[in-house]
């Protein structure tokens, strides 16, 4: 797999271009999407907590797979973005979903059978396998991320220096 560095980078290069089109998201909802890029590797949690050790705590089945899925990754951002202030929820949610989604994107595109899993659970068992671009031991992914960031937050701060850049005044703009 790209290594979590690789995750948290694109996910922050994703952003902060956004930000660029949508003011509201500042430098801390760009934290938002690394966390959210980070999120399918909650599956990984099962070195430190094993699945038999939450079975006897709760007496049923478990098994931390799913969180590398888009349903088990959609209850994490439900669950982390009622942990926030009602008028950031919103923008959590979404910037939480764009790190996880630029996280299965760089998945998907590792050499099977590094980059097959079953993505679309609850929706289909199936494993979904792509031909692949890259091995997870590839070394020059990591250096594509960085450099990658970098521009981004390079543009980004080119296009805050100019004059017609507005400061956002909430989170988010109100529906409607």
């Amino acid at each position: 797999m790209a290594d979590g560095l690789t995750h948290v980078l694109v996910a922050y290069a994703l952003a902060t271009l956004l930000s660029i089109r949508y003011p509201w998201i500042t430098a801390r909802l760009a934290t938002v999407a690394m966390v959210g890029g980070m999120l399918p590797d909650l599956n990984r949690l099962k070195w430190v907590v094993p699945p038999e050790t939450i079975e006897a705590a709760l007496g049923a089945s478990f098994s931390w797979r799913p969180m590398h899925s888009i349903g088990g990754v959609a209850v994490a951002i439900c669950i982390a973005s009622l942990t926030v202030r009602a008028e950031y929820r919103r923008a959590v949610a979404l910037l939480l979903a764009l790190g996880a989604l630029s996280h299965f994107a760089l998945d998907l595109l590792l050499v099977p059978p590094a980059g097959t899993y079953q993505y679309l659970w609850p929706l289909t068992d199936a494993d979904v396998v792509f031909p692949g671009f890259y091995s997870s031991r590839d070394r020059w992914v990591a250096p594509v991320s960085i450099v990658l960031a970098l521009a981004a937050r390079s543009v980004a701060r080119r296009h805050s220096r100019s004059p017609e850049r507005e400061s956002p005044e909430s989170p988010m703009p109100a529906d409607g």
